[in-house]
């Protein structure tokens, strides 16, 4: 078995908390990527508030996001039922000048 660290200064796969990597230190000394308890606590600390308040905002984010396409979809029916009313009163404006016309040709034929 090939163990790589030591039970003082585990080897560890998470970025945030391996050591940095110094040019003098030897395989014998601390090997390389081995977790000192400073590191763990200063890196492993800050990213879980990170974490727990860019969490906390998700479903903020979310509910505006939400209400963003609510308010979207609420603009494109007002504009379609413009459109639809629009064209419903031009509609009865050319049935009106229609009548209007067959009215004034019938005067004039008379």
């Amino acid at each position: 078995m090939t163990a790589h660290g030591t039970i003082d200064r585990p080897l560890t796969h998470d970025p945030l908390k391996q050591a940095l990597m110094s040019p003098y230190a030897t395989t014998s000394e601390q090997p390389h990527g081995s977790a000192t308890a400073d590191f763990i606590t200063a890196g492993a600390i800050t990213s879980r508030q990170n974490r727990t308040r860019e969490m906390q905002l998700i479903p903020e984010a979310m509910a505006r996001a939400h209400m963003a396409d609510r308010m979207r979809e609420v603009d494109v029916e007002r504009r379609a039922l413009r459109v639809v009313a629009a064209r419903r009163m031009q509609r009865r404006a050319e049935r009106v000048s229609m009548r209007a016309r067959r009215a004034l040709a019938m005067a004039v034929m008379n």
